[in-house]
């Protein structure tokens, strides 16, 4: 079919949307040069989509009863059978509900996009698949991934299954508190300020942001393209170890992808940490709210990597807190431009494009007001560093990210590993209904400093539980250069292997 055609009119009003003056006539002239411009679009038009091919028969599943659904963590339950055999074989995996599984419904948390159902599979879901996983479902996620708590979620607040009424961490909250329940062995977050690592800290699972790109993008719906990360949630080291292995590596298709390194992960299990240097990041405790418990249990930690035979001491990077301060105006510009003015993918890179996804989520324009309070704080600031500051201040962000990095990459000449908490708090209470905006804000950002800088540089970083204070589970976060996810499985599985972390 033809693309509809501007007359001149619209093609005045096009002018004067760029901010130019244009007669009607001028326009008229201009409109009679489009044409073979436009004839393209009509050949694109009817070309079909290409799309990788979907391998596995499956069902649209359904929303679970509540009955079913005791933590609110499901959004919908079915069941994608993988290959005969293969490292996943027996395993179960639940999905964050931004990840694309043909034929079944995907909402990302949120109302704007209910009804939308992709068409392909993601890059992971087809590594999963073909190692012989079964996808049991997608796991409810927050609005558009903008919260680091559990309350901001379609059609209600996820549970964090240690503590009912208390926060399971966002935005990857059904997929770690499904994991910490027990209802499935391993679920796929994502992680763009911490939401891998976050929820893993709240519900007492291991979580791994690997280095950005390790993992391929492809099939996930974006928020920034620098910071987009996805990856495993699991109940021990070993379950996270493995399933990195299977999603792991180049899929041709992800531009965020260059030269990823891939080992084998579990090979490193069991061998120690003895020789091994850490540091302990001065920084990763100057947070306002960190609490001493967490304090307390961190160092407690650092000192059992010490009797396990590491090498473990205080070091210091003024430039963490120059990253996170990044971080914001890369998340808020960033995300404000790519995935709302750009319906979700953007444009200026050479990735696989979900046009459907791009169609239907282009929608929240018409259902605005529907938009999470997360959501509408981020992008007034976004919309405010764009509009009055030309975007220099995420411009001026990437080139400080740039030198942090490269401070960090300096500490790790003489470490293996910087240590610090994944998280300045344990789980808070889930705010009610009718709570008041600043506090729906607080318990969706108040635990983002400490994950956050490390989404900006692409260091890999995991959290580990290492303790309980108040009876809620705290996070220990290991961090190590590009591409040595190896070496934070190594020592993951010798602090998991030293005893019960709920009796440390």
């Amino acid at each position: 079919m033809s693309i509809k055609r501007p007359n001149a009119e619209d093609v005045a009003e096009l002018a004067a949307s760029l901010h130019m003056n244009m007669t009607v006539e001028e326009a008229g002239e201009y409109l009679s040069l489009m044409g073979g411009m436009f004839d393209a679009y009509d050949v694109i038009d009817e070309l079909p989509n290409p799309l990788p091919p979907v391998k596995y028969p499956r069902m649209p599943g359904a929303k679970p009863m509540p009955k079913d659904n005791k933590y609110g963590a499901w959004a919908i339950k079915t069941e994608v059978k993988g290959a005969a055999a293969g490292k996943l074989a027996g395993r179960t995996v639940v999905l964050k509900d931004n990840v694309a599984l043909a034929g079944v419904p995907m909402m990302n948390g949120s109302t704007t996009l209910e009804g939308f159902i992709p068409a392909a599979d993601a890059t992971i879901v087809t590594r999963i698949l073909d190692a012989g996983g079964t996808i049991v479902g997608k796991a409810v996620c927050e609005h558009f991934c903008l919260s680091g708590g559990s309350h901001t979620s379609h059609p209600a607040p996820v549970h964090n299954p240690l503590k009912m009424g208390y926060s399971a961490g966002g935005s990857s909250s059904g997929s770690a508190a499904l994991v910490a329940a027990g209802e499935v062995d391993m679920s796929i977050g994502g992680d763009q300020g911490g939401s891998i690592r976050i929820p893993a800290s709240y519900c007492g699972i291991y979580g791994m942001k690997a280095t950005h790109g390790l993992v391929p993008y492809t099939g996930v719906m974006p928020i920034e393209s620098t910071i987009d990360h996805t990856g495993p949630m699991t109940a021990n080291v070993a379950d996270n170890a493995l399933l990195l292995e299977v999603l792991a590596g180049p899929d041709g298709l992800d531009p965020r992808q260059y030269a990823p390194k891939v080992t084998s992960y579990t090979e490193m299990l069991r061998k120690g940490v003895k020789g091994m240097k850490i540091g302990i990041l001065k920084e990763g405790f100057a947070v306002a709210n960190m609490q001493e418990g967490v304090v307390e249990k961190v160092k407690a930690g650092a000192e059992r990597f010490a009797k396990l035979g590491a090498s473990v001491s205080e070091i210091s990077i003024p430039e963490h807190l120059h990253a996170l301060a990044a971080w914001n105006p890369i998340t808020l510009e960033g995300f404000l431009v790519q995935m709302m003015i750009g319906n979700g993918m953007g444009f200026n890179w050479k990735g696989l494009y979900d046009v459907g996804l791009l169609d239907a989520h282009s929608s929240w324009r018409n259902r605005a007001d529907d938009l999470s309070e997360t959501l509408k704080l981020t992008m007034l600031v976004g919309q405010w560093g764009v509009s009055h500051y030309r975007g220099r201040y995420y411009a001026k962000s990437r080139n400080i990210a740039i030198a942090a990095k490269a401070a960090y990459d300096t500490v790790f000449g003489s470490y293996d590993l910087l240590l610090m908490p994944t998280l300045p708090c344990v789980a808070t209470p889930i705010p009610a209904k009718d709570a008041p905006l600043s506090e729906i804000v607080l318990r969706a950002f108040e635990m983002t400093a400490t994950t956050s800088p490390f989404d900006v540089t692409g260091h890999p970083a995991m959290s580990i539980p290492c303790g309980l204070s108040d009876g809620l589970p705290v996070g220990l976060m290991l961090i190590a250069k590009d591409y040595d996810e190896a070496t934070i499985y190594q020592a993951a599985s010798a602090f998991e292997a030293d005893g019960d972390w709920k009796k440390f």
